[in-house]
């Protein structure tokens, strides 16, 4: 009756997200990607996706190739509606890219989940939230940087950074269109900023992108959006980040600035939750050419996580709002 209950709960969490996030109709093509060890969050979501009336299929990852370095050619595409909801591999980063670009078309949607746990479908989880209130936040937060020209962000950990974003408009996750695509589960908003316009110091003390809570916090020094010196007190773990952020020339390019907004979202090591997470900012570097304006090609994108931030936009009248003070959002 436990397990029963458990799968109960699940199909009702990713129901209430495909009505959220994608507004599925009956009828409309699903396919959802998933593997063996997602087996039972991958399901909910086929359940969910049959319940609402879709046409829906499952695919499995080929286990034997993980890490995957290509996209299988045998996923069935040209879907209305994709659900990737797979475990998170590093080196898996460029074929999800890959996943992405080949998923999404002018008439396909899809919501990624790389990492995403069985967890995080529980009642009171981070998928299971009020989307039609996490849209209006959103778009509150979004109409704050309108006409902005710059985002200063300073923590109690020492970030102290400026990132330049005039005409680079921002984008959330919690309603997706043709064409577009956004994480699962939700609540962010994002935008690409300005590539060779960032400068500064930022301290990560939330989490990184495929490899969870660093040893001891990461200090990364940027100059002209580029990451000139990246410090942590475990030197393995160092070299390891840096081989990461390293492996084509706009790896260790500024690439994107996010803040978290899902009220349900926990910081626990798996970034997927963590970036939605209220009360943090997040900076990415790396590939953003899915994002208005982002001119960064490269194989990899990066997140570093800052919990309570302070943020201050400048706009380009020449005027100053603080819209964050200490994680809290002030519009």
């Amino acid at each position: 009756m436990k397990n029963m209950k458990i799968k109960k709960d699940m199909i009702e969490s990713a129901v209430k997200a495909l009505l959220g996030i994608t507004d599925l109709k009956p009828e409309e093509e699903v396919v959802v990607t998933t593997s063996k060890k997602r087996r039972d969050v991958g399901s909910a979501f086929f359940e969910a996706a049959k319940t609402l009336g879709a046409n829906a299929k499952i695919y499995f990852l080929p286990e034997k190739n993980r890490p995957l370095k290509t996209v299988p050619k045998d996923i069935p595409f040209g879907a209305d509606l994709f659900i990737n909801a797979f475990e998170s591999f590093a080196e898996e980063t460029p074929f999800r890219i890959e996943l992405i670009k080949a998923e999404v078309g002018k008439e396909s949607r899809l919501i990624h989940g790389p990492g995403i746990t069985l967890d995080m479908l529980r009642k009171g989880g981070p998928i299971d939230i009020d989307y039609a209130d996490a849209q209006k936040r959103a778009t509150r937060l979004i109409d704050a940087f309108k006409e902005a020209r710059s985002a200063k962000i300073t923590t109690p950990a020492g970030t102290d950074v400026t990132l330049e974003i005039e005409r680079r408009g921002f984008s959330n996750d919690l309603k997706i269109t043709k064409g577009h695509w956004g994480n699962i589960p939700a609540g962010e908003i994002w935008c690409g900023p300005i590539e060779d316009k960032a400068n500064g110091k930022v301290v990560c003390d939330g989490s990184i992108g495929d490899f969870g809570f660093p040893p001891s916090n990461v200090e990364i020094q940027v100059e002209d959006g580029k990451i000139s010196k990246l410090l942590c007190k475990d030197t393995d773990f160092q070299k390891k980040l840096m081989k990461a952020l390293t492996v084509d020339k706009m790896a260790s390019q500024i690439g994107e600035l996010g803040i978290g907004l899902n009220p349900n979202a926990k910081i626990t090591g798996n970034l997927l939750e963590d970036e939605k997470a209220g009360q943090t900012v997040h900076l990415a570097f790396g590939h953003n050419l899915d994002m208005m304006g982002g001119k960064n090609s490269s194989c990899t994108h990066r997140d570093f996580l800052m919990k309570k931030p302070n943020l201050t936009v400048k706009y380009q009248n020449g005027e100053e709002r603080v819209i964050m003070k200490r994680g809290e959002i002030l519009v």
